[in-house]
């Protein structure tokens, strides 16, 4: 059997990336695929539900790229010095000094500002001429991208550009183009770092700044970067592809829509999980790099190879959920991977959660007979394999 190529842009692979990790599984859970970048090869894919928790924890697969040689030429920048590109003892470092201020308490003080500023995204939605719009620009994107700048302390006039940046880095029109976008995104935070350390706020990048370990250890600004680059970038493109995939799955099930409408309050929450294991915003994670010769699930993978877990081909896995290609909001989802699994399961999953729960609740309110546009040509998908969306939601009500 060839090779796979998960970079490919191909039309039926982005309609359908299920279909193809089911291909794949039918012949095992690890394949080694082929990716754009040749310093990346080889390369292998993880597609099996209980071989992925296995990798996306295990010890022999690093994270941090430039203590793995595998990019021996390339020179790191602040961006990366984050949690998503650290391994122990360093990630327990930065996640512990994260955590005490990224905290559940400050999530739910959020919760009046996120329902504001839904309600008058919806407002101006309900206001459009026509009874039609795009829903990735008139409610997916610009939530999570005001509820983030917000939450880092970040000016309102800088988010556009923002969210431009974060889309280029993710899903990179060329590779040039993300490398230059993850610049001006580092240099950007940079200036905004400083301003924070000068002017300080009550906002998250302002409390990161402050605290300090009972050691008296705190993040060096190279590290305030990296982890305002992490935060706002998976603090807003998960929850953008949660709110229009999650739409598009119940406007394509009728009866499941019907059934959330009927019983939202006792719903909702496993509708949410659902919609991340059925159809979730990351399709495959980044890179990890095997520390040493190594095996999983019965594949030799040498050292220095790059490993990417399919967190979509997981959670589609037969094997561990019944009728996985289903979307049932009945079903109990619990341990899907959207959101990762073990030291790196993301650290902003209930923002996104809280921000779901109120988006999907006061959308279903407020346009009762919402439907896609059919008047409209059919979504483009997000280009390459890592951010599972659609750049537009023509919908009309």
């Amino acid at each position: 059997m060839p090779q796979p190529d998960i970079s490919t842009n191909d039309a039926d692979f982005q309609t359908d990336p299920y279909a193809f990790y089911a291909r794949l599984r039918e012949t095992g859970p690890v394949h080694q695929v082929e990716v754009t970048a040749a310093e990346y090869a080889p390369a292998f894919l993880v597609v099996g539900y209980e071989e992925a928790r296995r990798a996306l924890n295990h010890p022999g697969l690093l994270k941090n790229w430039a203590s793995s040689q595998v990019l021996p030429g390339v020179a790191t920048t602040p961006a990366n010095s984050n949690m998503l590109e650290a391994d122990p003892p360093h990630h327990t470092r930065l996640r512990r000094l994260v955590a005490r201020e990224f905290t559940m308490r400050r999530v739910q003080a959020m919760r009046p500002r996120v329902q504001q500023i839904t309600d008058e995204l919806l407002d101006a939605m309900a206001a459009r001429p026509g009874r039609t719009a795009d829903l990735v620009k008139a409610l997916a994107f610009p939530l999570p991208m005001t509820v983030i700048g917000e939450l880092l302390g970040v000016p309102d006039q800088d988010r556009e550009r923002f969210g431009y940046w974060s889309k280029e880095v993710l899903a990179p029109t060329t590779l040039p183009d993300g490398a230059a976008a993850q610049q001006k995104l580092g240099d950007y935070l940079a200036e905004l770092v400083e301003a924070k350390a000068e002017e300080p706020g009550e906002d998250l990048l302002s409390a990161l700044i402050r605290t300090r370990d009972e050691d008296g250890d705190a993040l060096s600004p190279d590290e305030l970067i990296g982890m305002a680059f992490l935060l706002l970038i998976a603090g807003h493109e998960t929850t953008v592809n949660l709110i229009s995939n999650g739409t598009r799955a119940l406007l394509a099930h009728p009866d499941q829509l019907a059934a959330l409408r009927a019983d939202c309050d006792g719903l909702l929450d496993g509708a949410i999980e659902e919609m991340l294991r059925y159809d979730g915003p990351v399709q495959n994670t980044t890179y990890r790099y095997a520390r040493e010769d190594m095996e999983l699930a019965g594949t030799a993978i040498p050292a220095g190879a790059t490993v990417l877990v399919s967190l979509g081909g997981a959670d589609r896995d037969p094997g561990r959920y019944e009728a996985a290609d289903t979307f049932d909001i009945r079903r109990a989802p619990a341990g899907h991977l959207a959101f990762g699994h073990g030291l790196h399961f993301c650290i902003g999953a209930p923002l996104a959660r809280l921000e779901g729960r109120i988006a999907f609740r006061a959308l279903l309110e407020r346009f009762p007979d919402l439907t896609e546009d059919p008047s409209e040509e059919a979504p483009t998908y997000i280009g390459g394999s890592l951010i599972r969306g659609v750049t537009r939601l023509p919908v009309r009500w």
